[in-house]
């Protein structure tokens, strides 16, 4: 069954049934918040997750996934994004969103927005939804330099990972 959803910030209430949309939601509150404590029972242990994107590169394991997050919180740059124009599918082990995060990235006083392609990847890990995949890719050659530019002082010449 494919179901759409409208924008996920990570200030909606949560259905509180455990699900995977409550994950979600957990997730993007946890991001928007820095908190890397909530980010840590969002995401699977151990060497299983892995994470794709512009900025973290490619990360393979909790740890490292861990250590792009705490780079990303702990540098000058303010992001906070939103979840929307996305697909929801899934069984009763696994699920999978599908679509667009929208946001900011704010440097001193200098704002990028951003547009990135999404993917989601949720698994049922001990009766709990844990994030196993994330894929985010920015389609803008301009934006990506200029995100990259915010993040690492400088467009990158290599991709990270």
């Amino acid at each position: 069954m494919e179901t759409r959803f409208s924008e996920i910030t990570g200030d909606e209430s949560r259905a509180g049934d455990g699900g995977p949309l409550d994950a979600l939601i957990d997730f993007y509150r946890a991001f928007n918040d820095r908190d890397l404590v909530a980010l840590a029972r969002n995401w699977a242990d151990g060497e299983r997750p892995s994470m794709n994107n512009p900025i973290g590169g490619i990360r393979r394991g909790w740890t490292s996934i861990r250590d792009g997050y705490r780079t990303l919180f702990e540098g000058p740059a303010r992001v906070s994004v939103a979840f929307y124009d996305f697909t929801s599918d899934g069984g009763d082990d696994w699920h999978l969103f599908v679509g667009r995060e929208k946001g900011t990235c704010t440097v001193g006083g200098t704002t990028l927005d951003l547009r990135i392609r999404t993917t989601r990847w949720f698994v049922k890990i001990d009766g709990v939804w844990r994030q196993l995949h994330h894929h985010g890719s920015i389609e803008e050659p301009a934006l990506l330099a200029d995100y990259q530019r915010a993040i690492f002082g400088a467009p990158l010449a290599a991709p990270v990972g």
